[in-house]
């Protein structure tokens, strides 16, 4: 199985492919948003992690700047009904520690920002993944778990549904979550009202 890819790049395709030639061979490697966007210029040398998803009819290259996105990727797979283009548009939509908190909070809501996903799909994905991630890292090392349990992780999902509501977009709700977050695990903090305002601090006016 091939692990990962390091060569020159001949063609780095918008729509998420990259090209690149490693000892007298060109791979085709598709990609998310993080490995595209530091994939370099064309000529350059290149490195990705890979993984290798073989199908009885098909044998395709996936890359990632880091291995933890790979790591993640594969995680996300073995979670029931999750394809190789579902799990990449969720690590485009929440990089690999935002998904780990999302999975230690049950917060289900923040994966059914990801299109394609449903209520009842990010429960699934939930239950699935609970196991197969470790815990996020935090400033101070604390992981990102309200403390409470169910309480602060309802607290949480609670916020994004609300920041989604207000017309935030998902970028601006990953970069207010994160925030909230340290928060919640900081402070003890699992008040939904108390937690929104953290998080329109952190986004500012609109």
């Amino acid at each position: 199985m091939i692990g990962s890819v390091r060569g020159r790049l001949l063609d780095k395709d918008p729509d998420g492919e990259l090209l690149i030639e490693a000892g007298g061979v060109g791979y085709r490697v598709t990609v998310g948003a993080a490995a595209l966007a530091g994939a370099g210029p064309v000529g350059d040398e290149c490195f990705v992690y890979v993984h290798h998803h073989v199908r009885e009819d098909s044998s395709d290259l996936y890359g990632f700047a880091e291995l933890d996105e790979r790591r993640c990727f594969e995680a996300l797979l073995s979670a029931h009904g999750v394809g190789p283009a579902l799990a990449l548009a969720v690590l485009s939509h929440l990089p690999p520690d935002e998904l780990r908190r999302a999975v230690a909070a049950d917060d289900a809501a923040a994966l059914e920002l990801v299109p394609g996903i449903g209520a009842k799909t990010s429960k699934r994905m939930v239950l699935d993944l609970k196991s197969r991630l470790g815990a996020p890292e935090v400033a101070g090392g604390a992981a990102a778990v309200g403390p409470g349990g169910d309480g602060a992780g309802s607290a949480v999902a609670e916020v994004r549904a609300a920041l989604s509501q207000m017309g935030f977009g998902p970028a601006e709700i990953r970069e207010a979550m994160a925030t909230v977050a340290v928060q919640a695990a900081r402070d003890g903090a699992a008040e939904t009202g108390a937690l929104l305002r953290v998080a329109l601090q952190e986004l500012g006016p609109r």
